[in-house]
């Protein structure tokens, strides 16, 4: 399914840079912007910095003067609320409408429509849309940003669609070899006995402890490395001037 973002008289030029910021971390790309308050919006410096980055988002988006231009090839709209609407399209909440749309299949082009900052969205242009999703927000403080609305119906959405492959991971760093554990402990076993700390007639379990401690704990190779330098500096450190 494509994807088109649709913000209608977006007043804030920063807003702007935040959407496409929130677009671009899903892997969205499509950004309308219906006759915004800056008509050199996606040029303006407080935009660019807010992007952080999604340039590419901000140099394919399209500044257009009605809803209708912004709405070719779109198959299902979806308006955005702060709450639920008692009118118009049926109100839904995103994560449950995504996935029965999904499910569905049906359509081809889906876009996301958010209003203005400053009065939301028209009721003529909700009625348009065939569905209202309203974002769940505390009863005393149900002001969202209108980027922050996109972040959150842009990763509703990616869920949705099945959200990103996950990578793969880096490797996990493999445990010394045997040989490398044995030479660390006779060195730890020599250091020891050098400060004081192990009486080579009566070493008792110290060294076998020791052993099944660096066992458990399956030192890599590069930490070998920092525990035979630990023994060095213990040899040194006893030999030295006190």
């Amino acid at each position: 399914m494509k994807t088109r973002f649709i913000l209608i008289q977006t007043s804030h030029a920063g807003n702007v840079g935040a959407a496409a910021r929130a677009m671009r971390t899903m892997g969205f790309d499509d950004l309308v912007l219906v006759a915004p308050r800056w008509s050199n919006v996606l040029r303006r410096e407080e935009t660019i910095q807010r992007a952080s980055g999604a340039l590419d988002v901000l140099e394919k988006a399209r500044i257009v003067d009605t809803l209708d231009e912004a709405l070719d090839g779109v198959t299902h709209l979806c308006a955005t609320a702060m709450v639920p609407r008692d009118f118009g399209p049926p109100t839904r909440a995103p994560r449950a409408h995504f996935e029965s749309l999904v499910a569905a299949g049906t359509p081809q082009h889906v876009a996301l429509l958010f209003g203005s900052e400053r009065f939301g969205m028209r009721n003529e242009d909700v009625y348009r849309c065939h569905v209202a999703l309203s974002i769940p927000t505390d009863p005393a403080f149900g002001s969202l940003n209108l980027g922050a609305a996109i972040q959150v119906l842009a990763y509703e959405w990616r869920m949705a669609l099945g959200g990103f492959e996950v990578r793969e991971a880096v490797a996990a760093p493999q445990p010394a070899d045997a040989a490398a554990l044995a030479g660390m402990l006779a060195h730890w076993e020599r250091s020891l006995v050098e400060i004081g700390f192990l009486d080579p007639a009566a070493p008792k379990k110290l060294m076998p402890r020791l052993t099944q401690l660096f066992n458990r704990a399956q030192p890599t190779a590069e930490e070998i490395h920092i525990l035979r330098g630990i023994a060095k500096a213990m040899g040194e450190g006893r030999a030295g001037p006190r």
